[in-house]
């Protein structure tokens, strides 16, 4: 780790300022490096993939005596030193030839990493394809074919698949236009076979990866007529060895930071005219105590009277009963039903 200064100029501050955690983030910048010893296969890899990220991507020519996955101390100080996030280190050795080592750092530290071992045989570069070359910065359209890749566990290929996107994503944008769509790159995986020996990369599916221009031509209708042709790199790998991140600075990078953005309020919503709506819920209602429109013949004191003139077995005099409501002599205006 590199020692924290405070910064004294104005110069410094900004410069630090720049490297601080933002809510959306620069573009991942890729750091190309080489080991001590690094086949010329392996070197002309790097150099195409290095040219389909030129704007995000610098490149080392010295030889660095590093170990990835013995010692990745080295590598994490030049991600720090250099502000870059994706780390493309590439290798050769009797035991594993032609390897391209991906990695990938969050906050400086190392997060996961993965050997790709390139098939020289079928190794094309661009160079080797006369079409016309895409210009630099432009974003691909990017396709996975494979079961493979469709994994619900992580492993191997998932994790191909996730570092491959980073790789080729550059700057993040929420417009497309049409004329800037000009090449993409597929990315297929032959199908897994029940004999495969984990251990053993040699019986392991093969990642094909091509890069083909978009052409569009006339198909006198209203949507063109699209054709693909192949403009390099052309590469077959085997994965290898992979080192999976640790759960919890996978989670740490994975989190959201909270933007000031207002939030959706639940249960609140704007009709056609731009009226505001909202929805209450409320419990379930005593009916028992609800306060009604008051009557005389609805009070409680008459059903108490009632009750005590049935319960009465003392004759009333001056009364004649004709109906079976009981009522006295002062009920006049009763005439259907008191009889004097």
């Amino acid at each position: 780790m590199l020692r924290q200064v405070k910064p004294r100029t104005a110069r410094s501050k900004r410069a630090l300022e720049k490297r601080a955690p933002k809510v959306q983030e620069n573009p991942k910048t890729a750091l190309f490096l080489r080991g001590t010893t690094c086949s010329q296969v392996t070197q002309d890899a790097m150099q195409d993939l290095y040219s389909l990220r030129q704007t995000h991507a610098k490149r080392f020519h010295k030889k660095n005596p590093v170990h990835p996955f013995e010692d990745a101390s080295s590598l994490t100080f030049f991600s720090e030193k250099n502000d870059t996030s994706l780390i493309l280190f590439g290798s050769s050795s009797k035991k594993r030839p032609h390897t391209i080592t991906f990695c990938r750092t969050f906050d400086y530290k190392m997060l996961d990493m993965l050997e790709f071992y390139l098939d020289p045989e079928t190794f094309r570069s661009i160079a080797q394809f006369k079409t016309k070359k895409v210009p630099v910065g432009t974003k691909p359209l990017m396709v996975f074919a494979g079961t493979a890749f469709e994994s619900p566990v992580a492993n191997a290929f998932t994790t191909a698949k996730s570092m491959l996107i980073d790789f080729f994503r550059g700057d993040p944008s929420d417009k497309i236009d049409v004329e800037g769509l000009q090449y993409c790159i597929v990315v297929s995986a032959d199908e897994p076979t029940s004999s495969a020996d984990p251990s053993d990369p040699s019986t392991k599916p093969t990642l094909h990866l091509r890069a083909y221009l978009i052409r569009t031509k006339r198909s006198g209708q209203k949507l063109p007529r699209v054709e693909v042709e192949e403009h390099g790199p052309r590469m077959d790998f085997r994965l290898g060895r992979l080192q999976q991140p640790d759960a919890d600075m996978l989670k740490e990078a994975m989190r959201k930071p909270k933007t000031t953005e207002e939030r959706t309020k639940k249960n609140i919503s704007m009709d056609s005219i731009g009226d505001k709506i909202g929805r209450i819920h409320m419990g379930k209602l005593d009916l028992s105590e609800l306060q009604t429109r008051k009557m005389k013949g609805l009070k409680r004191s008459r059903d108490v009277v009632d009750e005590d003139f049935d319960d009465a077995d003392v004759p009333l005099e001056g009364v004649k009963v004709v109906s079976d409501r009981v009522v006295g002599p002062r009920k006049k205006r009763a005439r259907d039903a008191v009889e004097f």
